[in-house]
């Protein structure tokens, strides 16, 4: 298969064609895009955003993919019902849009909360599955920005309401602009930084704009709801991620990443002892938009360097069979710690 590596190369594909389509499956409109040709690629965006999120990177990996990008229920231009949005849920709608398109093979590619849906739908359809990218993805530990905590709280209703309110986000907007043109201060560390927090306030203003509709912003809520409480994150992957023994994983990750900490790449890197961990310095909670050349190019240069995994139901029957063992972590000994505390938290009972 033939790897693009030169930015000249890629950058003369930008005007592929992205398709906008739809399909109603079981009585619900589900909107897509779509675009290129050959193995196929499935993009799942994280929560509030859509598949357009993925637009500057489709028609890079078009080149030699057919690129899937759907929008999940209850997001973008798919219908938004009262009905569920967990990420058991999201995965089954993955499944049966690829059943739909004929595709019955593919790399999974999830961001944040899309990371916890790609991770579900190698659970459940683990033959449909031949390699893994985690991009920033949810579903490690419990801890998430206290924003989102604060948000999965029932006044969460009252404060998306403002959204609509006429001013609030342009606002916002010039709040998020006079933040970032603060000098950062040689004495004030990183971590507390005002221009860290806001990091990805472009994205993250764009997100907040769509919630401006009820119907969306009610989706919001009750995928929110579905994977995290007040103590944060309620749904992780850390008891199962060892199904993924025989399947190529890469994690890829921005190290100021202020929504899930750049420290969860590591965990689950180590946690998932053969993945690949790619981290995009200065970047923070979505690499793929702030350089998408290199992104094409490290999903590339992956699918071109590992074999596509092909399911065997006896290695599955022995993997769920003997379970985890403690020799699968990798890491230096904080870091496996960290993943068995991680362990430890996600079967405790408060």
């Amino acid at each position: 298969m033939p790897v693009v590596h030169d930015r000249a190369a890629l950058r003369s594909v930008t005007d592929t064609e992205i398709r906008l389509a739809e399909h109603t499956i079981h009585g619900y409109r589900r909107a897509y895009r779509i675009a290129g040709s050959g193995p196929a690629i499935l993009l799942v965006h994280g929560i509030g955003d859509n598949s357009s999120t993925w637009n500057d990177v489709i028609p890079l990996l078009a080149q030699h993919y057919t690129v899937i990008a759907p929008d999940l229920l209850g997001h973008g231009r798919s219908d938004k019902p009262r009905a569920d949005y967990s990420v058991a849920a999201f995965a089954n709608g993955m499944r049966d849009l690829l059943v739909v398109l004929g595709h019955t093979k593919v790399t999974v590619v999830g961001h944040s909360l899309g990371g916890g849906v790609a991770m579900q739908f190698c659970y459940q359809f683990p033959r449909f599955v031949e390699r893994l990218v985690l991009v920033a993805t949810g579903g490690v530990t419990r801890e998430v920005n206290p924003a989102l905590r604060i948000v999965s709280m029932p006044v969460a209703n009252e404060a998306l309401r403002l959204l609509r309110v006429p001013g609030v986000l342009p606002g916002l907007r010039q709040i998020t602009r006079a933040l970032d043109a603060i000098p950062s201060a040689p004495a004030l560390p990183d971590a507390i930084s005002p221009r860290r927090f806001i990091k990805d306030h472009d994205d993250l203003l764009r997100v907040l704009a769509d919630l401006a509709d009820p119907t969306a912003s009610a989706a919001f809520l009750r995928t929110l709801r579905a994977v995290v409480d007040w103590r944060g994150q309620a749904v992780t992957m850390m008891d199962r991620c060892y199904l993924t023994e025989r399947l190529p994983v890469l994690v890829v990750w921005g190290d100021e990443d202020s929504v899930i900490p750049y420290a969860h790449a590591q965990i689950a890197h180590a946690a998932i002892g053969h993945s690949e961990l790619e981290t995009f310095s200065g970047s923070g909670h979505f690499p793929f938009r702030d350089d998408p050349e290199r992104f094409a190019r490290v999903i590339i240069d992956f699918l071109h360097r590992t074999e596509p995994n092909t399911f065997d139901p006896q290695v599955w029957q022995r993997l769920l069979s003997d379970g985890r063992s403690s020799d699968d972590l990798e890491g230096d000994d904080a870091t496996v710690e960290a993943v068995l505390d991680a362990i430890d938290d996600e079967r405790s009972a408060t």
